[in-house]
């Protein structure tokens, strides 16, 4: 019986850098940060002689899982949000366009400007596509009043 969500995970390419960004400059606490030994990684990845260094961090009561490969470094995944197999995170914030105005004079690349939610559960409510040092793409919604 599945009994909820553990955690979200990302592998990245710089885990001291993508700390900087998701702890520094969003503001989630590290919960943890470790390597995990070869014995262990290259069984549960399948990936003979992975070296995993890995940080937890707190996205306001959801464990973010980021994983840099220190042996192995991987390619490149496409992330455009198109991409079947694409994924993103998404938060709620209180004021969208004070958060844009915050990140990008501190250099956060967004995809686009806020955008009014035309339909769903958030209709109503403001949204704009970012991206994470290694070009993930994240959501930021300020939900409907």
């Amino acid at each position: 019986m599945i009994t909820g969500v553990n955690h979200t995970s990302f592998t990245v390419s710089d885990l001291d850098k993508s700390l900087a960004f998701y702890s520094d400059l969003l503001g989630m606490p590290i919960l943890s940060v470790g390597e995990r030994p070869v014995e262990f990684a290259e069984k549960v990845v399948a990936i003979p002689k992975a070296h995993l260094k890995i940080a937890y961090l707190d996205a306001w009561g959801h464990k973010l899982e980021l994983i840099q490969y220190l042996s192995h470094p991987g390619g490149r995944a496409t992330t455009r949000t198109c991409d079947v197999g694409s994924a993103h995170l998404c938060f709620n914030v209180e004021d969208v366009y004070a958060k844009v105005r915050e990140l990008t004079a501190k250099g956060v690349r967004f995809k686009g400007i806020p955008q009014v939610i035309p339909a769903g559960t958030n209709k109503g409510g403001l949204t704009v596509y970012l991206e994470d040092p290694d070009g993930i793409p994240l959501e930021f919604i300020q939900p409907p009043k």
